[in-house]
């Protein structure tokens, strides 16, 4: 049952406010001073405050209830507080609401309008005192988190990157292939980046590589090696990122376009841990922790005869899917934040701003929009404008979440021609742009 706190010097006011309260589940504790409301206070769990603004006899002021007020303010800044005179200040009411009252009400008071207020703030405040226990949980949860792994410096704050956060360090020491989902710029590189700094073999080397950006006749020199002579080229031999990631983590990121040719290569060493350097017969041994990502749907890519599904089964011993920040609401100022060079701040409509864009290029497009912004506006603070975001949420994505000709020629016009900016801008990678573009026959100027 929830309490109200009355304070009132007058005691039959107290009484008929008791007695209407307690007809409708509401108790409630009375004080005729100041003095002794703000002691019910320290003694009590209070809901709401209903107080008079006038203590002494012939006092029509309102400086006391004034007084009280900022008092009950300053130790529970929270606390809704209902204001009652038989005196009634305009002036006196506009500064108080502003100052934080919930509402001012005149004797003698409506009965259904008090009671209206009192159930409306009552249920207010019940819900920000959950929403409040649930965001202290949550902090609670990441210290630890933050405490007990090491996140390589992953900034965040929503509940739903701490759970992705979660399975990261859970299943990092496990000897197991990870395949990490999620969009292109949301960070998939740093959760396996955490996946490593977690695992058995941490200290051992982390090696990226992208198989988006593999050419056809380079990708088993790339994974495995190559002596010299055996490609035009080659006039030495060169280790390969399997050798290189010896006792490590090896990272193929945009695993779903490489070639079903290099599909097959990769997965005979992921069955046998053996491979041979291109021009060589002479087989290696090794002991790789895969993980690797995609923001390509797998499953319907096998479906089509592009992706092999013995590999992918290899790839997925687990799965851990990473949201577009879209999803991630509360990781988007922290980000921000961590963005701006030392000494740079954002002003309210920025902040705003931040919030309400959908951000289609994730993290990736956060990251650029700030660089821009502090470019853009050298001085203090950065507002919605530097920003430069209503422009960006213009482009329409196809039915299929993949930019059509006319939205990459757009952002290639936004862009001045630059295409990693582009790139950014619609969620993509450099390399998928240039595929894009070469599909859809777009010249560069």
């Amino acid at each position: 049952m929830p309490t109200i706190l009355i304070i009132d010097d007058n005691e039959s006011v107290s009484m008929a406010l008791d007695v209407l309260l307690s007809l409708h589940d509401i108790e409630s504790i009375s004080a005729t001073t100041p003095a002794a409301g703000l002691q019910a206070l320290q003694d009590h769990s209070i809901d709401l405050i209903i107080q008079d603004m006038n203590f002494s006899a012939d006092t029509t002021s309102g400086d006391e209830g004034r007084e009280l007020f900022r008092s009950i303010r300053a130790s529970f800044p929270d606390m809704p507080i209902i204001l009652l005179t038989a005196w009634t200040h305009l002036e006196t009411a506009v500064e108080l609401i502003k100052a934080g009252a919930a509402d001012y009400l005149a004797k003698p008071w409506d009965d259904h309008r008090l009671l209206a207020t009192v159930e409306n703030l009552l249920e207010l405040s019940q819900s920000t005192r959950e929403l409040t226990e649930r965001n202290r949980a949550d902090r609670r949860r990441q210290h630890e988190l933050r405490t007990r792994f090491d996140l390589r410096g992953f900034v965040f704050a929503d509940p739903t990157t701490e759970r992705v956060l979660t399975l990261a360090t859970q299943i990092a020491k496990a000897d197991v292939p990870v395949l990490i989902t999620g969009p292109n710029g949301a960070g998939k590189e740093r959760i396996a980046e955490v996946i490593q700094a977690n695992s058995s073999v941490k200290s051992g080397p982390f090696i990226s590589i992208n198989c988006g950006a593999l050419p056809n006749e380079l990708i088993e020199a790339e994974l495995f090696g190559a002596e010299a002579g055996a490609y035009t080229g080659a006039n030495k031999a060169r280790e390969g990122k399997f050798a290189a990631a010896d006792g490590g983590t090896l990272f193929l990121d945009e695993i779903g376009n490489l070639p079903l040719s290099g599909q097959i290569k990769l997965l005979r060493v992921l069955e046998t841990g053996r491979f041979a350097r291109l021009g060589s017969n002479r087989e290696q041994q090794v002991k790789v922790r895969i993980i690797s990502a995609t923001n390509a749907d797998l499953p319907q890519m096998i479906q089509a005869g592009q992706f092999r599904e013995d590999l992918y089964y290899r790839l997925n011993a687990i799965e851990v899917y990473l949201p577009p920040l879209a999803e991630r609401p509360g990781d988007i100022l922290p980000l921000a934040e961590n963005f701006l060079p030392n000494g740079r701040r954002f002003d309210d409509s920025a902040r705003k701003a931040l919030l309400k864009h959908t951000w289609p290029g994730n993290v990736r497009e956060l990251k650029n929009s700030i660089q821009r912004a502090c470019l853009l506006n050298p001085e203090q603070p950065i507002s919605a404008a530097d920003l430069g975001l209503s422009a960006l949420n213009a482009a329409v994505r196809s039915s299929d979440n993949e930019p059509d000709k006319t939205t990459i020629e757009q952002a290639l016009a936004q862009a001045n021609g630059v295409v990693s900016r582009a790139a950014s801008s619609l969620g993509l990678s450099r390399q998928a742009l240039y595929r894009r573009m070469e599909r859809f026959d777009i010249q560069r100027d």
